[in-house]
């Protein structure tokens, strides 16, 4: 098989490895490669046996399913179709009469440091109360319902009192616009928003609800009935009689004991809205068996649970690492966890390591971003390294979000870790609601930047552009031959979009394109994601299509005639955003240029929310486009990097603009 010439080059080489200890591969739930690979066996000698007994061992069924796989009509599968289950009740009620029934399910840990810790019993009695007084505000089964909340317990609650009575959640990150919830609302057609009057973060009171309040006032949004309000702060906020109730109100009164509703395998249990390469966000809808069951199976396997660790993922709810590592995979698990609202910086950029300490927590699950931006406030300031904090409780750490540089990985193994505790450098998406390509932390020898191998029962490959398998050591697009319990159902209101998004015809409709970019060694097989092969940045483990970013640009219609948005690498968020801007005036320099940018930036934090302001703005007359119309992308990606120009130009109309679009603003 030889290499074809579209392949992508592979330039870095790692020879670093590192076998997890004995006493690691000892006490491990999948020990050593040889369990790993008789599960991969099992996998492919009888694929639907495999998925059909790991769900029967792993959830809690209602009505058992008879029926494993149903591909009759791809790519639209469906798993456990005739099997009926509560997702809430597996993450709770099933803990109940057991050890775990008294277990602590949360610590959580406010922005001030204040500590609170509710137990499993807890737990159900606060979600069933909730559950209630949504069934009172006449909320049921199929119901959407929008969640905009800080990171807090209460935020926790509110999903799964959704599950409980079988309404579809969609999270909406407390970090987002006003407009962008609007857009979610209508999308989705919810029928309540649950909300805060403010969230805390860094010592700072952040508005959420007024926030709620200008998104409905934008218009279309009759479909919401009830606004609940969580009052987090003692701050008031407006609230529109007949409409918004809070927390306390909507509570008064109401039980603690909620019998679940049980919902078919197939039900939506969220609905949660992603980037795409165009300009329109994703409704990723998941369904309610195949996600509890593979957030529940990747905390017993990539995490190695044990009944006594103390785990922690730093993602915020509004995320899909949120909801599968957060809100559900944890509880399901029957694990305590630590829930922080705060950030890591704050009230200096030891928190994290403080936290460990203070929780002795034992696995601990965050973003390559969060690392290099600590490694550098470590270096330059002893009193905030992790070596201050004693952080011998650790046993495993993770990485999420995005590929994890090998200095990074490096300091984090040594510095957090320990040089004792295994890495699991963890590969998935929104869309497949769990982890897909990761190590076992007692089974597979680590490479500092490598995802490794995919989990049993993942049939990952990497193919060329036509779907053939490329050779080990050559670079092409990750793909995913089978379909999984996890995997996204199809997006909101969109079929179409869902099957040409992923289910590429050119590639015979049943492979699943991942829109990464990958490489396998050619000595172990292990598997690196190189990056996205379509118009979508990852920054700081955001997914932000360029396309979203380039009309909000140019929605300021006063100002910009023309924007075109790329990414370029950046050192601390992995990859940075950069815009092209055409003003409706000429090209302005120096301070106006200054003052323009920062006009631009606050628009767009506006219309999307401030993760999605570009880091650069760069001004020019036009942009560089080919005699056919086209913008040159390519071009524009190698004036972002500050590169020199060495491809053709001769098609150029005006190659002057490219010494005005070389300025940074």
């Amino acid at each position: 098989m030889s290499t074809p010439s579209t392949a992508i080059e592979s330039v870095l080489v790692e020879n670093r490895v590192f076998s997890p200890s004995e006493a690691t591969v000892k006490a491990a739930r999948i020990s050593g490669m040889d369990a790993y690979n008789a599960l991969c066996a099992e996998a492919a000698a009888d694929f639907e046996g495999f998925w059909a007994r790991l769900a029967r061992e792993n959830v809690v069924w209602s009505k058992p399913f008879t029926k494993t796989l149903d591909e009759s009509n791809v790519p639209f599968y469906k798993w456990f179709d005739d099997g009926e289950l509560n997702a809430s009740a597996n993450c709770l009620d099933k803990h109940m009469g057991t050890p775990n029934e008294n277990k602590v399910a949360v610590i959580f840990e406010a922005d001030n440091g204040a500590v609170t810790k509710t137990t499993y019993k807890e737990l159900l009695a606060k979600v069933s109360q909730f559950a209630n007084a949504l069934k009172a505000h006449g909320i049921q089964k199929g119901d959407r319902v929008l969640i905009y909340m800080p990171m807090t317990l209460e935020g926790v609650i509110a999903m799964q009192a959704c599950a409980r009575i079988g309404a579809t959640h969609s999270v909406v990150f407390g970090g987002f616009s006003a407009k962008a919830l609007q857009e979610r609302i209508m999308d989705a057609g919810a029928v309540a928003v649950i909300t805060a009057n403010f969230q805390m973060r860094g010592g700072k009171e952040l508005p959420l609800k007024a926030i709620v309040d200008e998104g409905l006032d934008l218009g279309g949004c009759e479909s919401i009935k009830t606004v609940f309000v969580f009052e987090r702060t003692a701050t008031k906020c407006n609230m529109v009689a007949g409409r918004d109730i809070t927390f306390t109100e909507a509570l008064a009164g109401q039980s603690t004991e909620c019998a679940p509703v049980m919902v078919g395998a197939e039900h939506p249990l969220f609905i949660l809205f992603t980037s795409g390469s165009t300009g329109k966000p994703k409704g990723v809808q998941h369904a309610t068996g195949g996600f509890l069951l593979w957030a529940k199976l990747t905390m017993d396997w990539t995490f190695d649970l044990k009944p006594e660790d103390v785990f922690w993922c730093t993602a915020d709810i509004g995320w899909i690492t949120g909801h599968s590592y957060v809100g559900y995979g944890p509880l399901a698990a029957g694990a305590t966890q630590i829930i922080f609202e705060g950030i890591p910086t704050y009230p200096n950029a030891g928190r994290f390591w403080q936290t460990i300490e203070r929780h002795k927590c034992s696995i601990f699950y965050t973003a390559p971003t969060a690392i290099r931006s600590l490694i550098k406030l470590a270096e330059a300031d002893e009193k905030v390294h992790p070596a201050r904090s004693d952080l011998s409780s650790l046993r495993i750490l993770g990485s999420v979000g995005e590929p994890i540089n090998p200095e990074a990985w490096m300091w984090y193994y040594k510095n957090v870790g320990g040089e004792r505790c295994p890495i699991v450098d963890t590969f998935w998406q929104t869309e497949t609601g769990g982890h897909m390509i990761t190590p076992l932390p007692g089974a597979t020898p680590l490479v500092p930047g490598s995802c490794t191998l995919p989990l049993p029962g993942i049939m990952a490959a990497i193919v060329d552009e036509a779907g053939q398998d490329v050779p080990n050591g050559s670079g092409g697009m990750l793909v995913v031959k089978r379909p999984w319990p996890s995997m996204i159902r199809t997006i909101w209101n969109d079929p179409e979009r869902f099957k040409n998004s992923y289910f590429p015809a050119e590639m015979g409709g049943t492979y699943y394109l991942a829109g990464d970019g990958a490489v396998r060694s050619a000595d172990r097989g292990y598997f690196r994601i190189t990056g996205r092969i379509d118009d979508v940045l990852n920054v700081s483990g955001h997914r932000m299509g360029t396309m979203e970013i380039e009309s909000a640009l140019v929605a300021k219609t006063d100002l910009v005639a023309e924007a075109a948005v790329v990414g370029r690498p950046d050192d601390m968020t992995g990859e940075a955003i950069c815009a092209f801007v055409v003003l409706k005036r000429g090209v302005p320099t120096g301070d106006e240029a200054k003052a323009l940018a920062k006009e631009l930036r606050d628009w767009v934090a506006k219309e999307i929310g401030p993760i999605a302001k570009p880091k650069d703005i760069r001004f020019g007359e036009n942009l560089p486009k080919t005699r056919s119309g086209k913008i040159m992308r390519r071009l524009l990606r190698s004036l972002a990097k500050g590169e020199t120009i060495t491809q053709d130009i001769s098609t150029l109309e005006n190659p002057a603009i490219l010494g005005q679009l070389g300025q940074t603003y």
